[in-house]
C-alpha cells in the first residue's frame, strides 16, 4: 500500500465498515449515506466559507464593472481598488485553493472505496478492532445495487448538480446602455453553458459508475444544498451592503 491508502483510502474504508457493522440495520446504503453526512459535517466550516466567497463576489460583481469602467486606463488603480472591496468584504480571493487541497484527495479515496467495492481481498485491509462483516449486501432498501450502475441515481445526482449550480450562479451581466456590451453577452452565455453541462456530465459520469458513487453524491448536493441555503440567507445583507463611497471616488 501506498502512502495515500494508508492515510486516506483504508481508514475511510474501516468507518465506513464500521458504520455498517454498528449502525441499525447492517444496511449498505445507509451506511454511505452516514459516512457522507460525517464527512460533510467535518468540512462544514470550510464549506460554508467557500460559499460565502462565492456568493459575495457574485452581488459584487456590478460594483467590480464599475472600477473597471471608471479605471479603465488604469489597470494598477483597478487591482488596488478591487482588492480594497475584497478586504471590506473580507474576501480572500485564494481561500477556495484550501477547500479543493482537503477535499480533492478525499473524493479520490472515496471515489476507490466504492470503485473497488467491498470484497474478501479489501476487508482484509481492516483494522483490528474493526470486526469482518463478511459477505455485505450492496443493496439500497432493496432497490438499488450500489456495485453497479444504475442510471435512476445518476439522472438524480445531476439534477440535484443543477440545483446546487443554480443557486451560486450569479445574476446575468448587465449590458451596456448601447446594448452592445459583447463581455456581459459573453458572461451569460458561459453561465447559461455551465448551468446545463455540469449536471448532464454528471449524469454521464456516474451512469457508468457504481451507484454508491451516485448515493454519496446525491446525499453530498442534498448537504451542500441546505448548506448553500443557510450560508446565502445569512450573508445576505452583508452582501448586498453599500460599498464605501470612499472606495470608489478615489
Amino acid at each position: 500500500m501506498n502512502i495515500f491508502e494508508i492515510l486516506l483510502y483504508q481508514p475511510l474504508l474501516n468507518i465506513l465498515i464500521l458504520i455498517y457493522s454498528y449502525f441499525p440495520g447492517h444496511n449498505f446504503g445507509v451506511s454511505i449515506v452516514v459516512l457522507t453526512v460525517l464527512i460533510r459535517l467535518l468540512l462544514y466550516p470550510l464549506v460554508s466559507e467557500s460559499i460565502r466567497v462565492q456568493k459575495v463576489t457574485a452581488d459584487l460583481q456590478p460594483k467590480m464593472k464599475e472600477i473597471q469602467e471608471k479605471h479603465k486606463n488604469d489597470k494598477e488603480k483597478q487591482t488596488l481598488l478591487t482588492m480594497q472591496l475584497f478586504k471590506e468584504h473580507k474576501i480572500n480571493p485564494f481561500g477556495g485553493i484550501l477547500l479543493l487541497v482537503i477535499q480533492l484527495p478525499i473524493l479520490i479515496a472515496l471515489y476507490q472505496v466504492f470503485y473497488k467495492g467491498i470484497t474478501s481481498d479489501v476487508l482484509k485491509l481492516l483494522y483490528g478492532f474493526v470486526p469482518n462483516p463478511g459477505m455485505i449486501d450492496q443493496t439500497f432498501l432493496g432497490l438499488v445495487n450500489l456495485a453497479n450502475g444504475s442510471l435512476a441515481m445518476a439522472v438524480a445526482a445531476g439534477i440535484l448538480q443543477y440545483f446546487q449550480t443554480k443557486m451560486i450562479t450569479p445574476p446575468p451581466a448587465a449590458k451596456s446602455r448601447g446594448g452592445e456590451d459583447q463581455m456581459a453577452d459573453f458572461s451569460n452565455q458561459m453561465q447559461k453553458y455551465m448551468l446545463y453541462f455540469f449536471p448532464v456530465l454528471t449524469v454521464y459520469i456516474f451512469y457508468k459508475l457504481p451507484a454508491a458513487l451516485s448515493l454519496y453524491w446525491i446525499v453530498s448536493s442534498l448537504f451542500s444544498i441546505a448548506q448553500q441555503y443557510l450560508v446565502i440567507n445569512k450573508i445576505k445583507p452583508a452582501a448586498t451592503g453599500s460599498v464605501k463611497s470612499a472606495v470608489l471616488s478615489r
